[in-house]
């Protein structure tokens, strides 16, 4: 028996009918997957390995007792892997169908909170639509968890990732002393691996280095204006809808950045800027300015998942400056601002917010959530693949898309996962706030070419002031 880490059990009593707090992925290949293989697979790289998948929570409806992970007597993973089927004529729109279907649907909450559906009819070969609640773990973990399970090729063994010691059980207020650490240190290694921005979108700076940073975080978030009202906020339902691009050349988006002296990540979240202004002119406006909260990873990527997985991310809200009309002029802001972020230790104070709010009465939390939901529109997510194709129980993987959950009254998220040379945009939103989300998918293709268009042309747009 383990007790629920504090922020684990935020995202577990966070969610809501609207917003259900999980994490959903399609994987698509063009060859049938082996079903015996694909389960044995997931026996031992994920459920033998990783003891939150045979786990199940305990004491989830009380008030003064504190919810723990316990084995699930009745566990078996045959419960856990499921056929679904996409209706004729099997392609991608079918597709992005059932998925919007099942991320509409709660997982069971009496057994361990995840689920695999080996999806037949899709194209030439299949799909596998994954489901893990974001109490087990934060995105960019459960993102190295699923490719933990490929290999190199049709054969050889992907060598797992080291398993950490087995230690004792270690005491609450350790455990908390050792989370503070932890923050600290992999933000520090953060900043000394200086690895491109698109692995990880944002570094952070030292949190230790400069008590006046953190001071002026902390008045920033305090006065953060809630976001404006546009068509993408409104009341949630529970109706969900998702879509995703074709994949886009990596080297495209790279050289643009070389030709506009950004990042990988400031052309991407240039064009997302871009498209979010497209649509709210399709949609009459009002065309505003609009923020994004966007996780920042705070475990080092050069270290082991640990065995219990957990949430070590925190938020930064980014402006976006929507109402900005030049491509090149839009993407020298948002340069600005994430120089600004990436030095901020912004991440670390929310990541702390959320560690409080497992704490506090549900109630209070609720109100905390919904005052930081309040200052954004959308959650932006933007995790790196393997840089050459993999392999699913023999089967190579043709592409993957994910989306992490949206909280409070956020109706739209947006996704950004490379593979194998291709970059793939995915958008997960609510029904009834964005019926059109391809709109939002072929608009943001659509500013990559203005961006293309920006940077070949003479003359250089003055910075903004």
């Amino acid at each position: 028996m383990e007790r629920l880490a504090s922020v684990d059990a935020a995202w577990l009593r966070m969610e809501e009918p609207t917003n259900l707090m999980m994490i959903t992925a399609v994987l698509w290949f063009d060859e049938p997957l082996d079903w015996e293989r694909l389960k044995a697979v997931v026996r031992e790289r994920l459920v033998e390995r990783f003891p939150r998948f045979r786990q199940r929570l305990v004491g989830t409806g009380g008030l003064l007792v504190a919810p723990y992970w316990e084995e699930d007597p009745a566990f078996e993973l045959e419960a856990h892997l499921g056929h679904a089927v996409v209706p004729p004529p099997g392609d991608r729109d079918a597709l992005e169908q059932l998925v919007s279907q099942w991320m509409s649907v709660p997982l069971e909450r009496s057994r361990p909170l995840w689920q695999f559906h080996l999806v037949d009819g899709f194209g030439r070969g299949g799909a596998v639509l994954v489901r893990i609640h974001h109490t087990l773990a934060d995105g960019i973990s459960l993102a190295r968890v699923l490719l933990s399970l490929m290999d190199e090729s049709t054969e050889e063994h992907f060598t797992p990732e080291p398993s950490p010691r087995e230690e004792p059980p270690t005491p609450g207020w350790r455990k908390m002393l050792r989370g503070v650490r932890a923050v600290a240190s992999g933000t520090r290694a953060a900043l000394k691996r200086g690895a491109e921005l698109l692995a990880e979108p944002i570094q952070l700076g030292d949190l230790v280095r400069e008590g006046s940073r953190g001071a002026a975080a902390v008045k920033r978030l305090a006065l953060l204006s809630s976001d404006p009202a546009t068509v993408l906020r409104g009341e949630l339902g529970t109706a969900k809808r998702a879509a995703w691009s074709e994949p886009i050349p990596l080297e495209e988006v790279k050289a643009l950045g070389r030709a506009m002296e950004s990042t990988i990540n400031d052309v991407l979240l240039a064009a997302l800027t871009g498209a979010l202004r497209r649509y709210l002119e399709e949609r009459g406006g009002p065309v505003e300015d609009l923020r994004a909260m966007v996780p920042v990873n705070l475990r080092p990527l050069d270290e082991p998942i640990p065995r219990e997985l957990g949430n070590r991310f925190g938020l930064v809200f980014l402006d976006l400056p929507v109402k900005e009309e030049d491509p090149r002029r839009r993407l020298r802001a948002l340069k600005q601002r994430m120089d600004v972020l990436k030095r901020s230790p912004e991440a670390a104070l929310t990541f702390g917010m959320l560690g409080m709010a497992g704490l506090v009465p549900v109630a209070v939390e609720r109100a905390m959530v919904d005052v930081l939901a309040a200052k954004a529109s959308l959650i932006m997510t933007n995790v790196p693949g393997p840089r050459h194709p993999v392999f699913l129980a023999g089967t190579k993987l043709a592409g993957l898309m994910f989306w992490v959950p949206q909280s409070g009254k956020v109706g739209l998220g947006v996704s950004i996962f490379s593979y194998a040379g291709q970059v793939t945009v995915g958008v997960s939103v609510d029904a009834g706030l964005v019926p059109d989300p391809h709109r939002l998918v072929s608009t943001f293709r659509d500013e990559l070419a203005a961006l293309a268009s920006a940077a070949a042309s003479p003359g250089t747009a003055p910075a903004p002031g």
